[in-house]
């Protein structure tokens, strides 16, 4: 689903604009950010001089020196950053996307080993997988402890969002392709429709989001395919920041 572009994306393109990159980068940079279900490239880009909003905060989180003023190192840093994770134009710019999703890091990191800390994932229902739409992390639970987890995920981009309320695993297929999109769905665990929890060969922190899935690293969703069976429940709550 195409979005308009934010802020960021903006100051980015004409600061390289500026900077005189040929038009086929631009026509590159200022696509609309969509990523597909199963793979996601962040756009090639140069790299931006200028400071962005969010300079300090991103400066902090990458351990970069915190002075508020774009460097070309600040820059790379950035760069990196937003390539790995599927942020576009990956230009180097810190701007709102870049650090929404750094921001979110630390609030997951932030949930440590007891991610139902405010209860909000029912305890009264033996195993059980809890989905956090508002941190994007999953974990699975028995009672009040904590079995695998938490984890950080990948859940619905705004229109195709993961649904919330109390749900059960009815259907899994390890090697599940996906009849909508035709991409492949490893461990799949469906749980509401054709929204389940498997894993995607992308970062799980690539905005904007799924097509209503509980994307995961090969890992944890192998770990969720060995830990829960059919009929055990799952709960979604919250909101995913942008939804």
């Amino acid at each position: 689903m195409a979005r308009t572009q934010t802020n960021e994306e903006y100051t980015a393109v004409g600061d390289i604009r500026r900077r005189g990159i040929v038009a086929l980068g631009i026509t590159a940079l200022v696509a609309p950010l969509t990523v597909a279900l199963g793979s996601t490239t962040a756009q090639a880009a140069s790299c931006s001089a200028t400071t962005g909003p969010y300079q300090k905060q991103v400066e902090k989180f990458l351990g970069r020196p915190v002075d508020g003023r774009q460097s070309t190192a600040d820059c790379k840093a950035i760069k990196a950053f937003q390539t790995k994770h599927g942020i576009s134009p990956n230009a180097g710019y810190a701007g709102s996307v870049t650090w929404g999703v750094m921001d979110l890091m630390n609030k997951q990191k932030a949930a440590g080993n007891n991610p139902n800390r405010a209860g909000k994932c029912p305890v009264n229902k033996g195993r059980i997988a809890c989905v956090d739409l508002t941190r994007q992390l999953s974990w699975i639970q028995d009672g009040r402890t904590l079995k695998y987890g938490p984890v950080p995920v990948r859940t619905g981009r705004n229109g195709y969002e993961t649904r919330t309320g109390l749900k059960k695993v009815y259907w899994r297929d390890i090697d599940h392709v996906s009849s909508i999109y035709h991409v492949p769905m490893p461990y799949s665990q469906f749980f509401d429709g054709g929204q389940a929890f498997h894993s995607v060969g992308i970062s799980v922190w690539a905005p904007p989001g799924s097509h209503g899935c509980v994307n995961m690293t090969k890992k944890d969703a192998a770990k969720y395919w060995n830990t829960l069976r059919k009929g055990d429940d799952v709960f979604v709550y919250g909101r995913k920041p942008g939804t």
